[in-house]
């Protein structure tokens, strides 16, 4: 028989609850529950598409069945495409001050072989064709302010050279007329081609390229070579700046020799899918979780369909192919103008249920049994981010005007229902990342009261059979055993002091019955 791991539920299914006898001075017998396992395998549902938009969720559909994809694939590259038309150019009102940007970073992890990039262009293709748009009503109009530009440009100096050697009665006059020349042609700016997208760009790209473009743009790939650039593949170190201030909208200035650059309402778009693997390596850069990078993403860790896909497969419908390029271009194009975001409002009764999320969120963010505590930095955008995400959904609804009516309850539900689904897979990805230390820490203990199968055990005792590189201190073996205390592994003794001098005794505790003889 292959053993189990202690805290399998499996291992303790069916037995009896074990109590020690009661000592002299006991009134009740000592009591064990039975314990509660550390982690389980984490369950990830599938990407809800039937909570979008029918035009969008008919294509998310119709993508994953042509290219045999999880939907979650197409299905968070499709609110990264909603992000990207709607970002920088509209937010979310929530209640009082609190105003939400309507851009989002997704990415989503599948190992090789799983056609992201074919997921990937069927998406974002109606993109480029907006931005190519764009750019042919731009011409014209960089063209003129180009030509203005310069004859104001060559006015102001014709006027300078003419004051320059002019005859002192009249010197005064043409300086000024010159100055005000110099001073128009300098406030002639010339509007920079419109440009959506960015692949793998440097951070110093990305904050020029937001610059020219009004503080928006949208990193959208599916390779995950961004994250060895902010991590500092080019530089020598992490630069993630513009990714983090990009997210949240917080004003962006770069004052360096070469350049000097203001975004006050930085509005980053991140849609990337990469390898399990690059997970794995991001949990490792130095600042990426500290700094509250990883915390900004949200995550997808589908199934891989691989092993199990049709050969042969019905295409997307052309109808259905058409409907979503309009929908994404038209949304695109209709929100392009705005320089004042537009304001996406609450209905009352979408507030109270966003209130009603929150208020189950929070109790579940503490750091001692809480079920997000371990990722509380992640976990405490969750409300934004859901906001984020029930705004965009009712652009794609209604188009550019959906400024003009409020977010309904049926909508907030949808997107509180796309935030479970982020959790659950945060969850599974924060794990991939070795977040949850605290966890594999009383893995070690649990693993080590197994083996030596202690009735009764010191905190001075446990570190002797421990290893230090993963308990250097003393003190790092304290949340551990918190933990395996709250799922009912081991309960803390009165600490007995002698009265006299010298090193006060070790913390003692009580192990349950069962890992002391698994067999009864």
């Amino acid at each position: 028989m292959t053993p189990q791991p202690v805290d399998s539920p499996d291992l303790w299914a069916g037995l009896p609850t074990l109590q020690d006898p009661p000592g002299e001075d006991d009134t009740a017998p000592d009591v064990w529950e039975d314990p509660i396992p550390l982690t389980g395998r984490r369950e990830r549902p599938p990407f809800p598409a039937h909570v979008l938009p029918a035009w969008l969720g008919e294509f998310v559909t119709a993508v994953a069945q042509e290219t045999q994809t999880p939907v979650d694939l197409a299905g968070s590259i499709a609110l990264a495409v909603l992000a990207t038309a709607a970002g920088g150019r509209s937010v979310v009102h929530v209640r009082g001050n609190w105003r939400e940007p309507t851009n989002l970073y997704t990415v989503v992890a599948l190992p090789p072989a799983n056609r992201k990039s074919a997921v990937f262009a069927l998406l974002t293709n109606p993109l480029y064709e907006a931005e190519k748009q764009l750019k042919t009503a731009m011409k014209p109009v960089i063209v003129e302010a180009e030509l203005t530009a310069r004859l104001a440009k060559e006015a102001a100096e014709r006027a300078a050279a003419k004051a320059a050697s002019a005859d002192g009665d009249k010197r005064d006059d043409m300086v000024a007329t010159a100055v005000g020349l110099a001073q128009t042609a300098d406030t002639l700016a010339v509007p920079a081609e419109p440009v959506l997208l960015a692949d793998d760009s440097t951070p110093e790209t990305v904050t020029s390229l937001m610059a020219e473009q009004g503080g928006r743009l949208s990193v959208m790939s599916a390779e995950g070579g961004i994250f060895d650039i902010i991590a500092g593949r080019y530089s020598g170190a992490p630069n993630m700046e513009v990714f983090l201030k990009g997210h949240a909208g917080d004003r962006l200035r770069v004052n360096r020799q070469t350049r000097r650059e203001y975004i006050d309402a930085p509005a980053l778009t991140i849609g990337l899918a990469v390898q399990p693997d690059v997970l794995r390596d991001i949990g490792k850069v130095k600042g990426f979780e500290g700094r509250g990078l990883l915390a900004r993403f949200l995550y997808s860790l589908p199934v891989s369909t691989v092993g199990n896909r049709e050969i042969i497969t019905d295409p997307v419908p052309e109808e259905t192919a058409a409907a979503y390029t309009t929908k994404v271009i038209d949304l695109t194009l209709s929100l392009a103008e705005w320089t004042d975001p537009a304001v996406i409002q609450l209905s009352p009764e979408a507030d109270a249920a966003l209130i009603a999320y929150q208020k189950r969120i929070e109790p579940q963010l503490k750091a001692r049994g809480g079920m997000l505590g371990h990722i509380s930095n992640w976990a405490g955008k969750l409300a934004g981010a859901t906001a984020r995400m029930a705004a965009l959904l009712h652009l794609a609804d209604h188009g550019g005007g959906g400024y003009a009516h409020p977010v309904t309850a049926d909508t907030m539900q949808a997107a509180i229902e796309l935030g479970e689904y982020y959790t659950a897979h945060a969850l599974a990805a924060f794990d991939a990342m070795g977040a949850d230390n605290i966890t594999a820490r009383a893995h070690s203990v649990l693993e080590t009261l197994r083996t030596h199968r202690w009735t009764d055990v010191s905190k001075r005792d446990l570190m002797v059979k421990l290893s230090r590189s993963e308990f250097p201190t003393a003190a790092d073996l304290d949340p551990p055993l918190a933990l395996l205390e709250d799922h009912g592994f081991v309960r803390a003794q009165p600490v007995v002091r002698s009265g006299g001098r010298g090193r006060p005794p070790s913390p003692c505790y009580r192990v349950h019955p069962r890992l002391t003889d698994p067999t009864t």
